[in-house]
């Protein structure tokens, strides 16, 4: 057995370990047909989707793409008030304008950073979800001069669907009241 064949194995182990979260292995435990492994293995599949579209979503955020912003999205989807693919793009094509003006009179804008944290997905059907989470946008250059500005922070919720077999966002709401 070589270095290269024992790394793999361990890779994969781990990765089992990983993708089979405790809850659901608890919450299966002693069923051994094929349906039971079948449900399991799809959530994962899909937890793994949802928290990949939540990764997308910050990328075209923060790097003002208003194409892959709404693409996140379903066609009908919203931010907060903002609703459907059209005004999705227009809110991050205003957000670029804005800056882009804001530089060109000398002030000095960092990249923008959206962070997410404590996000956990909750399913409601087989092709609906909850993802909520805790967010702040930061606005930083690698250099840290000047230093980080936290721009805002809060809590969402943010609605997740299935459409045609990909996960996208109906309804982000970062504004939850409770």
């Amino acid at each position: 057995m070589t270095t290269r064949t024992t790394l793999t194995g361990v890779a994969l182990s781990a990765l089992m370990l990983v993708a089979q979260p405790a809850p659901l292995l608890a919450q299966h435990a002693g069923h051994g047909d094929q349906a039971d492994h079948a449900r399991i293995l799809q959530e994962v599949q899909d937890r793994t989707q949802i928290e990949k579209l939540m990764w997308d979503y910050v990328r075209a955020a923060d790097s003002l793409n208003a194409e892959a912003y709404a693409a996140q999205f379903t066609p009908d989807g919203a931010f907060n008030d903002v609703k459907g693919s059209e005004a999705l793009r227009k809110m991050i094509t205003a957000m670029k304008t804005s800056q882009e003006e804001r530089r060109a009179k000398g002030e000095h804008i960092g990249a923008m950073h959206h962070m997410m944290s404590n996000q956990t997905i909750t399913f409601i059907d087989r092709d609906h979800a909850q993802v909520n989470y805790y967010w702040q946008t930061v606005f930083a250059d690698r250099a840290l001069t000047p230093p980080p500005r936290l721009a805002a922070a809060g809590r969402g919720r943010d609605d997740v669907v299935r459409v045609n077999g990909k996960w996208l966002i109906q309804l982000r709401n970062v504004a939850v009241k409770d």
